[in-house]
């Protein structure tokens, strides 16, 4: 059974060490509460990945992607937003980004 939510935040960037710059939109609030229920019940189930992350089908824009999204302290979630995705729908740090996550 698979859950879907939509979710607006401001795309953020992060550079660090040598593994270069990510980009990221924080998923936090209903939208975090409904990831952090799904990965709780995974872990009872066994079944949640690395870091805690959890795979998801995400869609911004036109664009259509898998990926993880996975937990952080001060931000609920975050979810990595791929160079050819920001390119196909004209994303830069700072831009206000909808996604649909299908979990």
């Amino acid at each position: 059974m698979s859950e879907t939510l939509t979710h607006t935040g401001t795309l953020w960037r992060w550079t660090g060490g040598t593994n270069g710059t990510w980009h990221f939109l924080s998923i936090d609030g209903a939208a975090g509460e409904a990831l952090s229920a799904t990965a709780l019940m995974r872990r009872m189930e066994r079944t949640i990945g690395g870091f805690g992350s959890l795979k998801v089908r995400a869609a911004i824009g036109e664009s259509r992607f898998a990926t993880s999204v996975f937990p952080s302290k001060s931000q609920g979630w975050m979810l990595p937003v791929k160079a050819s995705v920001r390119r196909a729908e004209d994303l830069a740090e700072g831009d206000g980004v909808t996604v649909t996550l299908e979990f």
